[in-house]
């Protein structure tokens, strides 16, 4: 048994994330799992779906099979499963704040995200954007970088949760300048990668066809990829979106880059959802997540999977066994 500890927050606590946490209490996993959530909660929706867990309190103690220990957070009101309350989103925050400043301050070593629901947090008068963003403020990290895995095959985002009339202004060289070496730095790091190969993509159809289709690529992303690959990076790009993600330039590349969110998370999930991670670099913690939203429709019905939580739990304990290598 390692001595890392993991905090999990349960998310959304009308979706699937009390679920998906009670279904991989069976798992054998080789860290201490501090599950972030509301005891009676998952003790209502265990018995709900059929499932005998074993619910406990955390006090640093290993995971066992059938066991979940719980940092207990009270709810603000009485949840039912599927149907979202705005009432209780100051305690789907309480979940991240304490996984965020819990990992800050080390008491855990990673934190693994159940779904939120962006539009009850909106709706609860709470600008929101989405995990990402929320943990660059909290961490004070001036410039988080999306990324989602599935196996070997690793999608990193220029931009995150932006609408397309906004990407533009924000592919900046400034940007790209600043999101490369992250990448480039947490493929070493996280993933024991000597020399990454990245493979960027344009922004415009065709890669702006020679300067017909739209000029960024020869104004601002080439200059930036020839400027550090004079650097010693192994860069490709800027390739067209829409012939990037072949089996060929695959096996060839270790992390793409592309400009936005479809661009590059419609291949990718497409690819492996159900089983694929979000990652987000930039922090000075490590955070991994599910691929998924919050399921209400799937919420209590015990037809949760659980893969992707899965795949998540086992890339932040591999992710930090390497760093405190």
């Amino acid at each position: 048994m390692t001595a890392i500890t993991l905090a999990l927050s349960t998310g959304e606590p009308a979706g699937i994330g009390p679920d998906i946490a009670l279904a991989i209490a069976g798992l054998q996993l080789d860290c201490k799992l501090a599950v972030l959530g509301n005891i009676e909660l998952l003790a209502a929706r265990a018995a709900q779906i059929g499932y005998s867990v074993q619910l406990e309190p955390f006090s640093g103690q290993a995971h066992e099979p059938g066991c979940l220990t719980v940092v207990d957070q009270p709810l603000i009101t009485p949840v039912v499963a599927g149907q979202l309350n705005p009432d209780n989103v100051p305690y789907v925050l309480k979940l991240l704040d304490e996984g965020i400043y819990g990992t800050l301050n080390g008491r855990y070593q990673a934190l693994v995200t159940g779904p939120v629901h962006k539009g009850v947090i909106n709706d609860a008068g709470i600008p929101f954007t989405g995990h990402t963003e929320y943990l660059a403020r909290a961490c004070q990290a001036p410039l988080p970088v999306m990324m989602l895995t599935a196996g070997t095959l690793r999608v990193a985002l220029a931009t995150t949760h932006l609408s397309l009339r906004q990407v533009p202004d924000q592919i900046t060289q400034s940007r790209l300048r600043q999101v490369l070496p992250i990448l480039e730095t947490a493929l070493r790091h996280h993933y024991g990668l000597k020399r990454p190969r990245i493979t960027v993509t344009g922004l415009n159809p065709h890669a702006g066809e020679g300067g017909h289709l739209g000029n960024e690529e020869q104004e601002i992303i080439s200059p930036v990829l020839e400027s550090l690959r004079s650097g010693g990076m192994r860069l490709t790009g800027p390739l067209p979106a829409d012939s990037a993600f072949t089996p060929p330039v695959i096996e060839a590349t270790d992390a793409f880059l592309a400009m936005y969110h479809d661009q590059g998370l419609t291949i990718l999930k497409y690819y492996g959802f159900g089983r694929a991670v979000n990652v987000t670099l930039g922090l000075p913690i490590i955070r991994t997540s599910v691929d998924h939203g919050t399921a209400l429709d799937l919420a209590g019905h015990g037809q949760a999977h659980t893969e992707s939580l899965q795949a998540a739990l086992q890339q932040a304990i591999n992710m930090a066994l390497r760093r405190s290598l």
